[in-house]
């Protein structure tokens, strides 16, 4: 109606909806009806995609979810450097579920520290499914851990070819001996890259609690 506005406030990997009603002669009462029965119709549009309300942010809504189910976490991080664990950690009491990350930059470090089988950085490249996967599931193993993040991608301005450009990542969540991953392409813009990896990561890892455990 009219005396409702919807706003979309974007920003890396984020998208904002803001409803914004104003009061109509004669129908000051309907204004929350009809504010409730418009959020509920996005949701039905939107669905799962949608994580939180008002200020709830996405670490605080993952961290509550670990939390509740008493789940531990940990991190393998890759073109990201770091930006995933400090989402994490930038939540107050975030040490109940989350207890630790490497940051394996380079491929000897995954051989190494996480276990990548070194013949697939050869046949398949350190930015690939293979990787991630292994990254992840060698975090749980190093941590002792009930779920894992990796990320592999080329964050650039440099490092893409033809077949995997700047912005192509792979995201994988290891969890009870079994992992998910999938394949992102996020653009040119290395800092943007970075913080939108994270982002995807932490939502994998929340859709992967709500749908598998």
């Amino acid at each position: 109606p009219d005396n409702i506005r919807l706003a979309y406030l974007p920003s890396p990997g984020i998208l904002k909806l803001r409803l914004t009603g104003s009061e109509t002669a004669g129908r000051g009462s309907q204004l929350e009806t009809e504010m409730n029965l418009r959020i509920r119709e996005l949701e039905l549009i939107i669905g799962k995609n949608i994580f939180g309300y008002g200020n709830e942010r996405l670490p605080e809504v993952v961290g509550r979810l670990l939390r509740e189910r008493a789940l531990k976490l940990s991190v393998a991080e890759s073109c990201t450097g770091g930006k995933l664990g400090e989402l994490i950690t930038s939540v107050p009491g975030s040490s109940d579920y989350f207890k630790g990350g490497l940051i394996a930059y380079s491929n000897d470090v995954k051989i190494r520290e996480l276990g990548v089988n070194e013949s697939i950085f050869a046949s398949c490249g350190a930015v690939s499914r293979e990787v991630a996967e292994q990254m992840a599931m060698g975090a749980n193993r190093k941590f002792g851990t009930d779920l894992a993040i990796a990320i592999t991608g080329i964050a650039g301005p440099s490092g893409g070819s033809p077949v995997k450009p700047v912005g192509t990542t792979w995201i994988a969540v290891s969890y009870e001996k079994k992992v998910v991953s999938d394949l992102y392409h996020f653009g040119e813009l290395r800092d943007k890259n970075i913080l939108k990896a994270a982002i995807a990561g932490l939502f994998m890892l929340r859709n992967t609690i709500l749908d598998l455990l």
